[in-house]
């Protein structure tokens, strides 16, 4: 990492207006918790869930049920001046030199904050504004995968407008039963719901449509949930695969993920896997993390089936760092700590930062 004379000023980003913003809450409050004081000036920065951006106070951050703009001071963003951060009083304020947003969600790891980052002039952890995009779609992600000759499950995409005519009979003619029926852009397993008949159906599809106006419809896939982390710029590396072992619940749902103390079991490093396909899910979780355009880190997640196929479910490129979240188990199990892993986080970030400035932007 980059050494400074001076502790590095973190802008850590954390709130935002999605569904998923209190677990972006417990992520960062573990990252500031992680930090090591002597490098780095933690700066809070809030997004409210109306979206309001402030300084954010430490019981924001840590004290349940503290609303982020309640208490912080609010800030104003100025493209293209020294200071593109600002109090909104005009104040001083003291601007980060690098952002990690870990805004779980639309509007935050969709690409809409990466892509104004860029705007603030800012280097930032974490994937880019199109591969941030583009994984957060869950259909254009599998459309990119599957013309990267990686196996994704079957599924059928439908819009909004679509919503009354969709034919279930059709539907389970081309993939089947059980389904799963998921907003097009979420994470976390928000709105997502298992349907094994009509009744089960049309109500997940009611749910899904809370959420986004294109919903997915998948062919269910049995085989083992696993996940990989990878990080990095350029030249990647992978972490081992964990596994998600159900419990109690049909599938890791939001309750089983952040609610449910006995749902899922994480098994790092997942057991029972030979060399060969070991070395398998790795190969398909990089070329995954490639074919996306990923850089930084994130975490892909995949299903293996008895037949030894390798199935690439999601990417998540802002994923969760609570304190039972797999990408840190996973690099921690590989011999990264967590806060030699977030040490490298902010140096992959300022390294592409650095990079990105020997571009030619226009004439």
């Amino acid at each position: 990492m980059r050494r400074h004379m001076n502790r590095l000023k973190l802008g850590l980003v954390f709130g935002g207006k999605s569904p998923e913003h209190d677990i972006s809450i417990r992520s960062a409050r573990n990252i500031a918790a992680a930090l090591d004081p002597a490098k780095y000036e933690i700066i809070l920065i809030g997004i409210s869930r109306s979206g309001a951006w402030v300084h954010a106070t430490e019981a924001e951050l840590r004290e349940p049920g503290t609303e982020i703009g309640s208490q912080g001071k609010a800030l104003a963003l100025l493209p293209g001046t020294s200071s593109p951060i600002a109090y909104r009083d005009g104040s001083h304020f003291d601007c980060p030199e690098v952002l990690f947003p870990i805004t779980h969600g639309p509007m935050g790891e969709d690409g809409s904050l990466q892509g104004l980052f860029h705007h603030l002039d800012l280097p930032f952890v974490g994937p880019d504004t199109l591969a941030s995009a583009a994984a957060m779609d869950k259909d254009v992600t599998k459309r990119l995968l599957r013309d990267a000759d990686l196996l994704v499950a079957p599924w059928l995409t439908f819009h909004s407008y679509e919503q009354h005519a969709i034919d279930f009979a059709a539907v389970i003619n081309q993939l089947g039963l059980p389904l799963f029926i998921k907003p097009a852009n979420m994470g976390s397993s928000v709105g997502v719901s298992r349907a094994a008949n009509a009744l089960e159906f049309a109500s997940a599809v009611e749910t899904a449509f809370q959420f986004d106006t294109k919903i997915l419809v998948e062919q269910a896939i049995v085989g083992r949930e696993l996940e990989c982390a990878v990080m990095g710029n350029g030249e990647i590396a992978a972490s081992s695969i964990g596994e998600v072992g159900m419990t109690t619940d049909d599938f890791y749902d939001y309750e089983s993920k952040y609610e449910s103390d006995d749902a899922a079991n994480i098994l790092i490093p997942a057991p029972n896997l030979d060399d060969q396909t070991l070395a398998k899910l790795i190969l398909v979780a990089k070329s995954a993390y490639q074919t996306i355009g990923c850089e930084g880190m994130t975490r892909v997640d995949m299903f293996l089936t008895d037949d030894g196929s390798v199935y690439v479910n999601e990417l998540n490129t802002l994923p969760g760092f609570t304190n039972i979240s797999m990408y840190p188990k996973l690099w921690e199990h590989a011999g990264t700590g967590y806060a030699e892993l977030l040490d490298e986080l902010v140096s992959l970030a300022i390294s592409r930062g650095e990079r990105d400035k020997l571009l030619k932007r226009g004439r």
